[in-house]
């Protein structure tokens, strides 16, 4: 079978302008100025300053992070992408994430402070002994990141700029990679969560925009049931029902039997994986541990968890109309039709939020759309880069070199920053596909 990877996706219309790119341009600029300007206030003279802010972040920014690491673009094109497949359910796993946030910061991050570490792994080796737990684990932690996390990131993102835009993806990748290590090597964490920062208030403006202009083009929430339960497309597979809505759309608990996602594992089995991410996870900690007191640690995590609220409504939604609005493309069942739309046979939904922006985003209002996208894409990749070379610097450096000094750590931080984003470079070119 041919690999779509390599087929050419057609840009969505209508096309991309230059007040379209004058505000992308603005939005990198402004993300590279408070970049350079954490950078240069970070205490980069030690362990503690590069790798935890020195111990002195206030909560907002903190709270700001712990959402912007956790929504990168793989969320926005897949949360999206399922809401016009199957409908709310989908946004049990964003929900989940709020009570476990306090849970988080009520119950997990008061041993981590008053065990004085800075990654995970360490925590394992002073509560069980041993070294090798340590290493494993974070052997583990950097090749579950580079293999999971950071190449969906780097797919969604440049796969909605290639959709939008018609860019070429590697092209478009290694701009934004190049962008994100000018200030994440030289500033650390402290860089990293300011950025986050400005990057949620630029993801949260744009998609509450997109959703009350897309709620606009349906009348209003209280048409979105039974539009949404109408939008089939024109061209189906005879005697199927694949092209038909799920009746249970609405419903964020489902059927345990029939339902795709049962209420029994999105409550019992999903908390299990939320515990392991929101509460144990190197890049979620380590924002935590930056903060100046437990109390901002606490704060930080309810800022977080309402913003955690927000993507059922300005992301999961939003597919849903774009079903609504555009049935023929993001609701496609036909595989020549689907191959003709977005260059693969098994269906379209992945473009129902790209779709929706440039349709119904008015020029200039498109290209914030695309920085919101950008903005996803790196603040997931500066958080992983940064909790990565944390765990290389301090897990595996420190035990095959146990008289390093801080100022190597240091540099070894700093190094193995750099070659992360080379990698994630290669490995873009790989998965992508482009020749």
């Amino acid at each position: 079978m041919e690999n779509n990877s390599h087929v050419e996706m057609p840009a969505l219309s209508p096309q991309f302008g230059v007040p379209d790119l004058v505000v992308v341009v603005i939005y990198f600029l402004l993300n590279l100025a408070v970049g350079i300007w954490a950078s240069w206030r970070a205490s980069r003279n030690s362990v503690s300053g590069y790798f935890l802010a020195g111990r002195n972040i206030a909560w907002w920014p903190i709270g700001a992070s712990l959402f912007a690491s956790s929504e990168g673009a793989g969320l926005f094109i897949g949360l999206a992408s399922s809401g016009a497949a199957g409908g709310l359910a989908v946004a049990g796993f964003e929900w989940n994430a709020t009570y476990m946030l306090l849970a988080l910061a009520w119950l997990f991050v008061p041993v981590y402070l008053s065990s004085e570490i800075v990654t995970m792994p360490e925590y394992l080796q002073r509560r069980f002994g041993g070294e090798r737990i340590r290493v494993c684990l974070s052997f583990l932690s950097l090749l579950l990141s580079i293999f999971t996390k950071i190449s969906t990131d780097l797919y969604s993102g440049a796969l909605f700029v290639q959709i939008c835009l018609g860019w070429n993806l590697y092209l478009s990748t290694v701009l934004m990679l190049g962008v994100t290590a000018v200030y994440t090597i030289a500033g650390g964490l402290r860089a990293v969560i300011y950025t986050d920062a400005l990057q949620t208030l630029i993801m949260v403006v744009g998609a509450v925009i997109l959703t009350v202009n897309a709620f606009h083009q349906i009348g209003g929430y209280h048409n979105l049931e039974e539009a949404y339960l109408a939008a089939t497309p024109s061209k189906i597979v005879p005697n199927t029902t694949c092209h038909l809505p799920r009746q249970d759309a609405m419903h964020l608990f489902r059927d345990p039997i029939t339902g795709d996602l049962p209420w029994t594992g999105m409550t019992l089995g999903l908390t299990v994986l939320a515990t392991w991410y929101w509460c144990t996870d190197q890049v979620i900690v380590q924002r935590s541990l930056s903060a100046r007191s437990l109390n901002h640690a606490k704060a930080a995590s309810i800022l977080a968890s309402y913003l955690k609220m927000l993507p059922m409504i300005a992301i999961v939604m939003p597919g849903m109309i774009s079903r609504i609005l555009y049935p023929d493309a993001v609701g496609c069942v036909d595989p020549e039709e689907c191959t003709r739309v977005c260059g693969t046979e098994v269906g379209c939904a992945n473009i129902a939020y790209p779709k929706l922006v440039m349709e119904l985003m008015p020029s200039g209002l498109r290209g914030l759309m695309v920085a919101v996208m950008m903005a996803a894409l790196m603040s997931s990749l500066t958080s992983i880069f940064n909790s990565s070379s944390a765990l290389f610097t301090m897990d595996i450096w420190r035990k095959v070199r146990q008289e390093a000094s801080e100022k190597e750590l240091l540099l070894v931080g700093s190094d193995s920053h750099a070659a992360m984003l080379g990698r994630s470079r290669r490995h873009s070119h790989f998965r992508i596909g482009v020749p």
